[in-house]
């Protein structure tokens, strides 16, 4: 019998040590070790799927001689979804779903299972849920389809001998955390569990060249629950993103072998499932106040497509030492380091003041094309001044209060066009490409921060 020993893994990156750390010396985060039983060889009476490897091949082959042929792939049946797997589902593939409890994991995929274009079975696996909830879901969605089969069951052995025997043409597993194996000592869930687990479907599914959907819970930080490990091991990882209170989803990808990544999927939640939405500028901008002083609006770019967003800024006398910085949807660090720039070069006066910063709708920006915009909704919200009606604002702000250029123009300025923006104020250093342009719209260009103060306000 191989003889047992305890190690301790990051929950986060997936980091290995032989004993407890408060803090995680590859990730840096505190807390995230979990004790792991493990072996250190696999029992000779374990099952294959757990103990085979997937690949059979020996040797090496040269780069010239591999086969051009790209991996086949079929349509998952809803369009929005197709555009940020880059076409639809890949044979063979393993797609990790993950988003907070009840923003649509399990009601986007019943939609797949009713709407994919295969011929063959469609397997739908379910830890949490009876096959008579399944149904009531596939009722209410509609989706009535005689290939699609049922299974609640959390054995891993029991569901690779019938992935084995069936070898359907999509299979969807809900959740990996329910699942777990016989062979190993720990609690579903558990990290150890949780990491075999995959593992022995991704050898099924390179095996069998079956897709594998996985559906994955998430802690109250965001991130997939359990190893890090995971993220790494399938092909593509899919985030769901919204705010509960609002009918809007959106599905980002974050890691995709087979398509680009940073691509974003928008969803409306109806009676009826997620509709897919094409123009998500529009209904984003949908219900935003007219000349209401704090509003401003800037374009950032997911994935292939721009994204019109508001910005929108209040700023109230603290009633504190130290005034308070909340924001949502953007880092409040940076957020921190634009005002100081905007209360040192335009000597506006924030050190007595909170400020409440938010992107309407739910979205997170990353990139600093929207800097100039956050500053002008703050010096708007100070002065009580609106901008002026149907004004894009673009321009990344940096320390000594300069404007640097933006990159995507033409995707930008064109869906602004689109929706009836009729000016947009640009850097300077941009002009060039800006005159480029097909799209004939007013342009406002400015150097600095004062400077885009002075003309705007």
């Amino acid at each position: 019998m191989a003889k047992k020993k305890s190690t301790f893994v990051c929950r986060s990156c997936g980091y290995e040590t032989s004993g407890w750390m408060g803090k995680c010396p590859s990730c840096q985060e505190y807390n995230t070790f979990d004790e792991v039983k493990e072996t250190h060889a696999m029992p000779s009476d374990a099952k294959p799927s757990l103990k085979a490897g997937w690949i059979a091949e020996r040797g090496t082959s040269k780069l010239s001689e591999v086969s051009r042929e790209t991996e086949p792939r079929f349509s998952s049946g809803i369009t929005e979804l197709n555009r940020i797997l880059g076409g639809g589902f890949v044979e063979g593939s393993m797609t990790l779903v993950g988003g907070d409890p009840g923003i649509g994991k399990s009601t986007l995929l019943m939609q797949v299972c009713g709407a994919v274009e295969v011929t063959g079975e469609i397997l739908y696996v379910s830890g949490e849920e009876s096959k008579s909830q399944i149904r009531m879901r596939a009722d209410r969605l509609g989706v009535a389809r005689d290939s699609i089969s049922l299974c609640s069951q959390t054995s891993f052995e029991h569901i690779s001998e019938l992935i084995t025997e069936r070898k359907p043409s999509l299979c969807i597993i809900d959740s990996i955390q329910t699942l777990y194996s016989e062979e190993i000592s720990a609690a579903p869930g558990s990290v150890s569990q949780t990491r075999e687990v995959t593992a022995g479907l991704l050898r099924l599914a390179k095996s069998l060249n079956v897709p594998i959907v996985l559906v994955g819970h998430v802690t109250k930080d965001g991130a997939i629950a359990g190893p890090r490990i995971i993220e790494h091991m399938v092909d593509t990882v899919l985030y769901f993103e919204g705010d509960g209170s609002s009918t809007l989803r959106m599905l980002r990808a974050t890691k995709n072998r087979f398509g680009s990544t940073g691509e974003m999927a928008f969803f409306e939640m109806t009676q009826k499932g997620l509709m897919g939405v094409e123009n998500a500028s529009a209904l984003l901008l949908s219900g935003r106040p007219h000349m209401a002083p704090g509003s401003v609006i800037t374009s950032v770019v997911e994935g292939s497509r721009a994204i019109l967003l508001e910005i929108q800024a209040l700023l109230s006398p603290t009633a504190y030492a130290n005034p308070q910085r909340m924001t949502q949807g953007l880092e409040r660090n940076r957020v921190s380091m634009l005002l100081a720039v905007l209360e040192s070069k335009c000597r506006v006066g924030l050190s007595n003041m909170d400020a409440y910063i938010n992107v309407v709708g739910g979205m997170r920006i990353d990139e600093t094309a929207s800097d100039l915009a956050i500053l002008c909704a703050v010096f708007s919200s100070v002065s009580g001044k609106p901008l002026r009606e149907n004004t894009l604002v673009l321009g990344e702000v940096g320390l000594t209060g300069e404007l640097r250029p933006v990159s995507d123009l033409e995707k930008r300025i064109s869906d602004a066009a689109r929706l009836g923006f009729t000016a947009c104020v640009l850097p300077g250093a941009s002009k060039k490409a800006a005159e480029r342009l097909p799209v004939k719209i007013e342009y406002i260009y400015v150097d600095s921060l004062s400077e885009a103060i002075d003309v705007l306000f």
